[in-house]
């Protein structure tokens, strides 16, 4: 399948914008925090996913909420559509109100074939820059599966993880509804329990891979002393409403392993990286 779009491999497409303090402020209040970044300060890390909105016409929608692929994204024929992980080198610090460019580009399609079924990935690089260079240089996997007959379950109960450091948070509908609106994401699953669990067989909303990696990196700045240079993450399980989401980290040589859970199963494994370590 995946050879049939060889041709979209190198395909790439160019976005600015602004980054506005009002809306990296509305994401720190709808997690808790002090929101009063003003013009000039650091956007927080993770905060550029919040701009460079793809908004479309209801025509240029797919069935799903996401943008109806076969614009810049090749026309994989397969329905369901997640944002699988990531790898991020931070080379310098965006501040917010400066106008940025992020350059996209598709590195590679790959299929696979598994228990799960027909798997498609797509590798895309985006690159962010200010006036001073590039800042921010982003590696992002989609995957691209069939339907399911049949999801997976909400994770069994199970003790709070041990680990260095944890917190715990409560990803409820209106969070998820929050991030999604703030990163202008229409996928239906993290807002539209009917069409979650109806369409795609998930047992509640999905908690969003972007949001997730976002609290973990909140929390590897509150623990470590060191600029965070590099950030990897990579989803093992979808997490839900509903249940508590533990935050759990810990301290490694150059910067820490951190992962998110529910119950008895860890939903993304992430890593940061402090200063000139190794990128791994």
């Amino acid at each position: 399948m995946s050879g049939g779009f060889a041709d979209w491999i190198g395909r790439s497409v160019t976005a600015r914008d602004r980054l506005k303090p009002a809306r990296s402020n509305a994401l720190l209040a709808a997690l808790g925090a002090q929101g009063d970044g003003a013009v000039g300060d650091p956007l927080p890390l993770l905060h550029h996913w919040l701009y460079f909105w793809d908004v479309r016409p209801p025509a240029g929608l797919g069935a799903d909420g996401h943008p109806a692929k076969g614009d810049f994204l090749p026309p994989i024929p397969l329905p369901r559509r997640m944002w699988a992980g990531g790898r991020i080198n931070f080379r310098a610090p965006l501040l917010l109100g400066e106008e940025v460019t992020k350059t996209s580009t598709i590195l590679a399609i790959e299929e696979k074939h598994g228990r799960s079924g027909t798997l498609v990935f797509v590798t895309l690089e985006h690159a962010i820059s200010n006036a001073g260079g590039l800042a921010i240089h982003e590696e992002q996997d989609l995957v691209y599966r069939s339907a399911a007959a049949s999801g997976p379950k909400l994770p069994a109960p199970a003790p709070a993880p041990d680990c260095g450091w944890r917190t715990s948070i409560d990803p409820d509908p209106v969070l998820l509804f929050r991030y999604s609106a703030l990163t202008m994401n229409g996928h239906r699953i993290h807002y539209d329990r009917p069409y979650a669990i109806g369409e795609e067989a998930y047992p509640a909303l999905v908690v969003h891979g972007p949001l997730q990696a976002t609290l973990l990196m909140a929390q590897a700045q509150q623990q470590l002393s060191q600029p965070i240079t590099r950030f990897e993450f990579r989803g093992e399980a979808p997490a839900f409403d509903g249940m508590a989401l533990h935050l759990c980290g810990d301290t490694t040589d150059d910067g820490a392993g951190m992962w998110t859970q529910q119950g008895d199963r860890v939903a993304m494994r992430a890593r940061v990286i402090c200063g000139g370590g190794s990128a791994g």
